[in-house]
């Protein structure tokens, strides 16, 4: 696949680079590229993102680096299968606990919910960041919702992440779930206030929680470029139709000269029918006036 010019490899993370030295350093440049192109496109052209990672795979499957890049290329697919296998190798070579929550995750995408709280209640759990744990319980909530137990969900979500006032990377997601779940249950107050509170934290954009807030408001938001249009529209048409009633008009005023010529004519007729010898002095019509 093609790789841009201004895409060099050096914008990978530098624990990705030093991964990379164990192989020729033409091929480590070559899979660093590709690697990029994964991270650049992921997020706005998945497929195109799984076709680097695919390339980056052939070139160098031993790398924990380039398995994990392929998992999550995958998983932003939905081949969810694949991106579990990909994981795997990925923890294998590393020994880290980091991935558990996405391949939880995985589980979750294959239809398999209560091999996603098996794993929620494992071991390895206890060996994951903050921002790990709080990821899993987030795949735990979902787990459950999956499996209709909503109110589980709820009580899966409530902890002290979520009532803590200060803002994480996770703080945004982790009250955008909650929201969602309250209103599953339908306790839409208790939605609006944590919708409202997800905004809050939210300064990526990384939820539509203030879609979601506006919803419940009854706030309805129209498309500028289509309200132009429609504006446009009006306009051409409201244009059409002042042209078709001048037109209307013009016919009508001719119909009405016309009219009034026959009129003239055959009043001169009638005239000089009665008196003959008057018409040399009859007035020009244009004297009339």
């Amino acid at each position: 696949m093609p790789i841009p010019e201004d895409v060099t490899g050096d914008e990978i993370d530098k624990d990705v680079r030093q991964e990379l030295q164990s192989l020729p350093k033409t091929l480590a440049e070559d899979v660093a590229k590709n690697l990029v192109m994964v991270a650049r496109l992921i997020d706005e052209d998945p497929e195109g993102a799984y076709g680097y990672s695919r390339v980056a795979l052939r070139l160098a499957s031993r790398v924990a680096a380039v398995r994990e890049a392929a998992g999550f290329a995958a998983y932003a697919t939905q081949k969810y299968s694949e991106a579990l296998a990909e994981f795997r190798a990925a923890r294998r070579m590393t020994g880290s606990a980091e991935l558990w929550p996405v391949m939880a995750d995985c589980e979750r995408g294959l239809g398999r919910p209560e091999k996603a709280l098996d794993m929620a209640g494992a071991p390895e759990v206890h060996k994951l960041d903050k921002a790990g744990q709080v990821e899993m319980r987030l795949v735990a909530a979902g787990a459950r919702r999956d499996m209709g137990q909503l109110d589980a969900a709820i009580v899966t979500l409530q902890s002290p992440e979520l009532a803590s006032n200060s803002v994480q990377p996770w703080t945004a997601r982790l009250r955008y779930a909650y929201a969602d779940a309250l209103l599953a249950v339908g306790r839409e107050n208790e939605a609006r206030e944590w919708f409202a509170k997800a905004v809050e934290a939210d300064r990526d954009g990384s939820t539509d929680a203030s879609d979601r807030l506006a919803e419940l408001d009854g706030v309805e938001f129209v498309d500028a470029l289509d309200e132009g249009e429609s504006e446009s529209k009006g306009e051409d048409e409201g244009a059409g139709r002042a042209a078709d009633d001048t037109a209307a008009h013009a016919h009508a005023d001719a119909d009405v000269d016309a009219d009034a010529d026959a009129d003239a004519a055959e009043a001169a007729d009638a005239a000089g029918a009665a008196d003959p010898t008057e018409v040399s002095d009859a007035p020009e019509s244009g004297d009339k006036d």
